[in-house]
């Protein structure tokens, strides 16, 4: 091993990279695909039960989405797998066999540490615990352990047993595990049956000594230990058998991070699976899934006797069930075989006769791996000289690896897109059954369309034919108002007495200053009251206002759409309707209820250009306004006051008796303004029958059913079209291209 290697391994780890980034954007683009099928059986399903066609409904039914959802779901959790591969910072290397073969002194010999920390099997404390060993620079060497949570313990591991061991009913909770006896183990005359027994040892484990390991399961996770610690939570007794710990059982998987003695190999992570293999573990499968998951090349130890030795059934079942769980990439392109040879000064004696034998005899069985090497995994020099021809293997094999795991991955996505365009040309085709539906509504919809714009067209004109007889008439509203106003402003002048008027006069020094001043003053004090004519008229329009809407709400049925009352009514329907309703085409319809809602009758924009002028007499300097005499005193100011002020209101009363039936002609302008926008305009008949059509369901009570379906349909077409769109899962352009380069 050499800085050569080091260079190596960084080298197939940077080469990794761009893959994970496609990765990610398919993963983005799986997601996508997985939320528009989510809700396209969401809108499958609420369409099932809204139908009475037998056939419709058959063919809705023969559409599978959620065998697809879940089919989906297994991909996207094996493209974070792969993601997760090829963004590791490390080459994780795994080593299996089964217990006191040797794996453990081969991981003490390439990481430095003991059996305090890697256990070695020479006694019966081997776990079961996955380990993974990383280098850590700093010298420090901690263990970072992960807990089961209660859920987890009883999914991955209580009820295995169960199954296996044929023990009935698994149960549900942590609770009822511990409050229930186990049951019986099942009386067996097979020849295997002594393996039944040592997984229902284990449970028993699992079962009595419950209480001294419960607590982890609520632990945060990961939970950091010191070096002293780490054996406690991965083994089942101190290393002389002077303690038994049972926190290991609790354990889900334990990082172990040390200073490796060569740092050449500090890139690389081993991953430790002890026991694999012996008859207590469970659910070797589960087990080695994960090791699979994680490792990127496995190292097989086994330790032949020194008195002689053959290939077991032992043997073939650990490589057959390390086999079964990657069945991605054959084991045969990323496995290799430590025989472990022992020295004769061993307790194990030499055994290297034994180790050629096995050699020479792995061809005549089903165990193929890249290599089968010979070496004393005691021996670090040795090892190591191991592992660089290990590296050497995968150097030039690890992005073909690479390259299949994830040409295999595309390889699924691409049945999966089948599948998915098989779906939804289901789910096309039923909704194309579906249209007579849609037929049968245009029907409907056109004979009570005519119904409503008949309705509405003669109860419009009518109104508008009402307005026009009273055009000429006085206007009530208005009338009443003036009176009132005119009320106000004989009864509240504004004119001053006399002492007020000598006060100022004081102030002034100027009887002239004083009237001039006065007369502005009153002016403006009658102006004040002249606006208030503001209420009648708003009256007046309102009470028009009101029963354009009556007619819009009863007639013309849009009452069924707001909640919305009288002049507030015209404005919500405004807004409701679009811009455009003929494309390209601003609405005519909308523009008449827009200039409707926005058409005011104010004093000052209907009737004070019209009055102002006759104010000129309350105005200095003016010809109309009365003069001060040369002699001028406070009894001439209030006299001449109060004649200005007479005058004025006697011209501005007689204006506006003469303008009493104006605010009737404006009203009756608005309105016909108005139906000639909704009703009489080019075009403007379709713009209302698309604005119905939207909106049928809320009006018409037999469209309610019916344009829930359309709505649905559109929906469920939408839904199609985004699955269709991120139906685009493709690694193969990118795969060819990466395989190009290398």
């Amino acid at each position: 091993m050499n800085t050569n290697e080091t260079g190596n391994i960084a080298s197939i780890l940077e080469k990794r990279l761009p893959l994970a980034k496609k990765i990610v954007g398919v993963e983005a683009e799986l997601k996508s695909l997985d939320s528009a099928i989510r809700h396209l059986q969401q809108h499958h399903n609420q369409l099932l039960k809204q139908l009475d066609d037998q056939n419709l409904a058959r063919l809705l039914e023969e559409i599978n989405l959620a065998t697809l959802q879940s089919s989906i779901h297994t991909e996207l959790e094996a493209l974070v797998k792969l993601k997760e591969r090829f963004c590791r910072k490390t080459l994780n290397i795994g080593v299996v066999g089964r217990a006191k073969q040797g794996k453990s002194r081969l991981l003490q010999s390439l990481t430095g540490l003991t059996s305090a920390e890697v256990p070695d099997g020479e006694k019966h404390y081997c776990t079961g615990v996955l380990s993974i060993i990383h280098n850590h620079q700093n010298g420090e060497t901690y263990a970072e352990v992960l807990f089961h949570s209660e859920q987890s313990l009883l999914d991955e591991v209580i009820s295995p047993y169960y199954e296996k061991l044929h023990l009935g009913e698994k149960p549900k909770t942590i609770n009822e595990f511990a409050a229930k006896p186990l049951p019986v183990l099942p009386i067996s005359d097979h020849p295997k049956s002594f393996q039944k027994e040592a997984m229902y040892e284990r449970l028993q484990q699992y079962h009595i000594h419950l209480g001294k390991y419960r607590f982890l399961l609520q632990q945060p996770s990961p939970c950091r230990i010191s070096q002293d610690k780490i054996r406690e939570y991965v083994a089942q007794e101190t290393a002389f058998g002077q303690h038994i710990f049972f926190k290991y059982l609790a354990v889900r998987e334990v990082k172990i991070f040390c200073k490796y003695p060569n740092t050449d190999v500090g890139q690389i992570a081993f991953v430790d699976m002890p026991g694999l293999g012996d008859t207590g573990i469970c659910d070797e499968q589960h087990l080695v899934k994960i090791l699979g998951q994680q490792v990127d090349a496995i190292i097989f130890v086994r330790m032949p006797k020194s008195t002689g030795d053959y290939w077991t059934d032992v043997d073939i079942r650990l490589y057959d069930t390390v086999c079964a769980a990657q069945v991605d990439v054959p084991l045969n392109l990323w496995s290799f075989l430590i025989l472990n040879r022992t020295e004769a000064d061993s307790r194990f004696r030499n055994n290297l006769k034994s180790c050629q034998d096995l050699a020479q005899d792995i061809a005549n069985t089903n165990i193929n791996v890249v290599e089968c090497v010979t070496a004393n995994c005691a021996n670090t020099q040795e090892v190591h000289k191991v592992l660089g021809r290990v590296l050497d293997n995968l150097k030039p094999k690890m992005a073909d690896l690479d390259y299949k795991y994830a040409l295999l991955c595309q390889q699924r996505l691409n049945l999966l897109q089948h599948r998915v365009k098989v779906e939804l040309e289901k789910v096309t085709k039923a909704l194309d059954l579906a249209t007579h539906d849609d037929i049968h509504g245009f029907a409907l919809f056109e004979v009570k369309f005519k119904e409503l714009w008949w309705t509405v067209t003669n109860s419009l004109e009518e109104l508008l034919k009402e307005l026009r007889q009273k055009r000429e008439a006085v206007d009530i509203d208005f009338k009443k108002q003036v009176e009132a106003v005119f009320q106000a402003c004989r009864s509240d002048t504004g004119i001053p007495s006399i002492q007020e008027i000598e006060q100022r006069f004081c102030i002034e020094k100027s009887y002239g200053i004083v009237y001039e001043k006065y007369l502005n003053e009153i002016r403006a004090h009658l102006s004040k009251h002249l606006s208030l004519l503001d209420s009648g008229l708003e009256r007046s329009l309102d009470k028009v206002k009101s029963q354009v809407a009556q007619v819009l709400m009863d007639k013309g049925l849009l009452g069924k759409l707001t909640q919305a009352k009288e002049t507030e009514f015209i404005e919500v329907i405004a807004a409701q309707i679009p811009d455009e309703l003929i494309p390209g085409i601003p609405s005519q319809l909308k523009y008449g209820f827009q200039t409707l809602a926005k058409f005011k009758l104010s004093y000052r924009g209907f009737l004070q250009y019209r009055i102002r002028k006759h104010l000129d007499g309350l105005t200095p300097n003016e010809p109309a306004t009365i003069k001060l005499s040369a002699s001028s005193s406070a009894e001439q100011v209030l006299l001449n006051l109060k004649i200005a002020y007479a005058e004025t209101l006697r011209k501005c009363e007689k204006v506006l008796k003469e303008l009493l039936c104006e605010p009737s002609q404006a009203l009756y302008a608005i309105v016909e303004e108005f139906i000639d926008c909704i009703l009489r305009a080019k075009n403007v008949e379709s713009e209302w029958r698309i604005f119905l059509q939207d909106v049928r369901g809320q009006i018409w009570q037999e469209f309610q059913q019916l344009g829930d379906r359309t709505q649905l349909r559109r929906d469920i077409l939408n839904c199609v079209e985004q699955a269709t769109a991120a139906n685009q899962l493709d690694l193969t352009r990118f795969l060819q291209s990466q395989h190009q380069q290398r």
